[in-house]
């Protein structure tokens, strides 16, 4: 059994790889479209803080799909059906996240693993072993997701352009906009992200100091801090950019500026996209934590559910204790993955459809992190992929329409639609051999 695991570890880490290959786009392809941060820093900044979330918070989705996708009571007699099942779906979502990830396709790593499983599923128990009602969340997530976000990030966009872009003075009407901005930022992101960060804090102050406070009070707090924190920042940085703009002639000053991220002048010379390109890399660290955090229980979740069945001989029916190693794995398989293989996503969603700047990339952003919280919230299952295409051609659509690659779109769209079925027939196919030859 221990050779089984050791291979099953493997498969765990390829897929971790391939998602990290494909799904970590979606946090940073926007940032460098828009010339905010070169690829080398987004592959460094991605690979950080995605490591981070799936090792800190990963543990809550693996549980999920580990116990709650197909129904373990159904294999209760025969754990070894059900480890084989979950093998099949790491080999089927690992072959089809390679072979998006090879032409540069954005696709959904949590629709790949819903129907690898249905493919196993069906096989080994038939139709009704299917949860289609899931299935057909699933396809009403493929058609709302990335018409909500786009319509969000044209909204965003438009009153960014409206009120900031095209004003004489773009400057002093930045300044003015600088709280609303890094209040909206916050305030999005820090409902994805703040809960889980502050709540071994607010559980402490509960046990240990006995003083009863509402759990989301300290996550409205450390908001609040620092929303203001960033106001204050954002404003001292565009005064320094006015002054340097003014100062541009002069050589002796170039080296002054004061930036946060080392990119040259050359590639963004306004001062308000300048100060845009942090709001966006701000945002892109969000999605990168939140995304290693939740995405990366598609690659470990069958891994945790074998360790659990070799470690007590039977299938999990409610909860898991997921390894640290496990998440590590994950979590290293996704850096690795988006350091060798990330580049051709990243150029699809960051320069093939439109080409964007950091205030348009900052919207896109935003309008991601917001549809998926309005789809968590309502219960939805729903891509970040889809979410994020979906705001870069919202985007699109308030710039120019003629400005949108609708041939790359065409590809991307195909691989939506067929991310489900292929996996789900790898999967099948895959378990019908196991099946023939091992079981």
């Amino acid at each position: 059994m221990s050779y089984t695991l050791l291979s099953v570890a493997l498969l765990a880490f390829y897929v971790a790889w391939n998602l990290g290959a494909n799904d970590v786009a979606n946090a940073m392809g926007t940032s460098v479209g828009s010339k905010a941060v070169t690829l080398k820093q987004a592959l460094i900044i991605a690979g950080v803080l995605e490591f981070t979330g799936a090792v800190l918070f990963g543990h809550e989705v693996t549980e999920t799909l580990a116990t709650k996708i197909a129904n373990p009571a159904l294999f209760a007699a025969t754990p070894q059906i059900f480890v084989a099942g979950m093998v099949t779906v790491l080999i089927s979502c690992g072959v089809w996240l390679q072979i998006a990830t090879s032409r540069g396709l954005p696709v959904s790593s949590s629709h790949a693993v819903v129907g690898a499983i249905a493919g196993f599923s069906w096989v080994a128990l038939g139709v009704d072993a299917i949860d289609w009602s899931s299935i057909k969340l699933i396809t009403i997530g493929w058609i709302l997701t990335p018409l909500i976000s786009g319509a969000i990030a044209a909204l965003f966009y438009s009153q960014i352009k409206h009120w900031i872009l095209d004003q004489p003075n773009q400057v002093v009407q930045l300044q003015e906009w600088i709280p609303w901005l890094s209040t909206l930022l916050l305030g999005v992101f820090g409902v994805i992200v703040l809960p889980s960060l502050t709540e071994p804090l607010t559980n402490f102050v509960i046990e240990q100091v006995g003083f009863t406070i509402p759990a989301y009070d300290i996550p409205l707090l450390t908001g609040a801090i620092a929303a203001v924190g960033l106001t204050i920042i954002s404003w001292r940085q565009l005064g320094k950019m006015g002054g340097d703009e003014g100062d541009e002639g002069d050589e002796g000053d170039e080296g002054d500026e004061g930036e946060l991220l080392p990119t040259p002048d050359s590639r963004l010379p306004i001062p308000v996209e300048r100060l845009f390109a942090r709001f966006q890399l701000l945002s892109a660290c969000f999605v990168a934590f939140a995304h290693g955090s939740n995405d990366v229980g598609n690659a470990i979740a069958p891994l945790a559910a074998i360790v659990y069945i070799n470690r007590t001989g039977s299938v999990p029916t409610d909860s898991i204790t997921i390894p640290i190693w496990i998440l590590i794995l994950g979590g290293a398989g996704i850096v690795g993955g988006l350091a060798v293989w990330g580049k051709k996503v990243i150029a699809t969603i960051g320069e093939n459809i439109i080409a964007l700047q950091p205030s348009s990339g900052f919207c896109a952003e935003l309008a991601t992190a917001t549809t998926i919280l309005i789809a968590s919230r309502l219960g939805l299952p729903v891509s970040t992929s889809h979410a994020l295409v979906g705001g870069v051609v919202g985007i699109g659509l308030v710039q120019n329409i003629k400005s949108i690659k609708f041939q790359t779109l065409k590809g991307i769209a195909a691989a939506w639609l067929i991310t489900i079925p292929v996996s789900a027939a790898l999967s099948a196919a895959i378990f019908s051999i196991a099946r023939i030859l091992f079981l």
